[in-house]
């Protein structure tokens, strides 16, 4: 009886195409990956989870005592610390799974180093974490939700899930890209936070969409996060209404950085094992 193994060879000045056989093949080692991203992340932790909570919370109060009753930023015809938070909520789910997937692949170089599998992996299972993070935060949305009054439409509860794959989708983008960048520069480690911050602040979470001219608001649309939060504080608690065609843009924007983002991953992937 004779058994066949099959062989990879990653050759120099070759790029090799993210080949979703492959991948398909490789699933457990994905969820493997996945779990252990989850039990790292809450390991050792005294409250948990409730670090999902805490933190949007803490951020929607600070926001309300400087930004709004201090500076005077207005949100319109809805409370602003639900305001605050419903931006937030869909924020902080982009930037965790940016930041995890930013680290990824350094994270795991001692596997990376020693055999092979899809380098995808890593990255792309770092992004679910964004996931258990929202679903946390977004029971304390709800309550907010009620005690404020707020009545979600339809549209806005449909629209949900499609939100939050458009929010992966740049994500995804983005991390993939910077993930390769920083196998070879460390530097990305310690910009994350600054980068994170930088781009909140020109996204509208702590001000309405309506506050930039409106000649200038599908530049701001380029922005995905920019189409995801105003179309949902639309939906779901009645600020403003939903703009299709600025969310049109939005869409097409975010697929432009993902495929960037695994364009440059594909063209890197073949020397993380050299250099990390």
């Amino acid at each position: 009886m004779t058994s066949q193994t099959s062989e990879v060879v990653i050759q120099a000045g070759r790029r090799r195409a993210l080949d979703p056989r492959e991948l398909w093949s490789f699933r457990e080692l994905f969820y493997f990956f996945t779990w252990r991203d989850v039990k790292v992340r809450y390991r050792q932790t005294l409250i948990g989870a409730g670090w999902a909570i805490i933190q949007p919370l803490a951020a929607m109060l600070v926001f309300t005592v400087f930004f709004h009753n201090v500076a005077g930023v207005s949100s319109g015809n809805v409370p602003y610390a639900i305001f605050a938070y419903s931006g937030l909520l869909f924020w902080n789910y982009f930037s965790t799974v940016v930041t995890a997937m930013s680290n990824s692949l350094v994270n795991h170089q001692s596997v990376i180093t020693k055999i092979y599998f899809p380098r995808v992996i890593p990255p792309v299972s770092s992004s679910l974490l964004g996931i258990v993070d929202f679903s946390f935060a977004f029971v304390i949305f709800v309550c907010l939700m009620i005690y404020y009054g707020s009545t979600p439409s339809v549209v806005g509860l449909l629209l949900i899930v499609p939100m939050l794959v458009l929010s992966l989708i740049f994500a995804v983008g983005v991390g993939i890209l910077l993930a390769a960048v920083n196998v070879k520069y460390r530097d990305v480690r310690t910009a994350m936070p600054f980068l994170v911050q930088l781009m909140m602040f020109m996204t509208p979470v702590i001000y309405p969409l309506s506050s930039f001219p409106h000649r200038f608001v599908w530049i701001v649309n380029l922005n995905p996060m920019a189409g995801v939060i105003s179309t949902m504080r639309a939906g779901l608690i009645g600020q403003g209404s939903i703009h299709w065609g600025q969310l049109g843009l939005s869409c097409v924007s975010a697929v432009i950085v993902l495929a960037l983002g695994l364009s440059y991953f594909a063209r890197s992937e073949k020397r993380f094992a050299d250099i990390i």
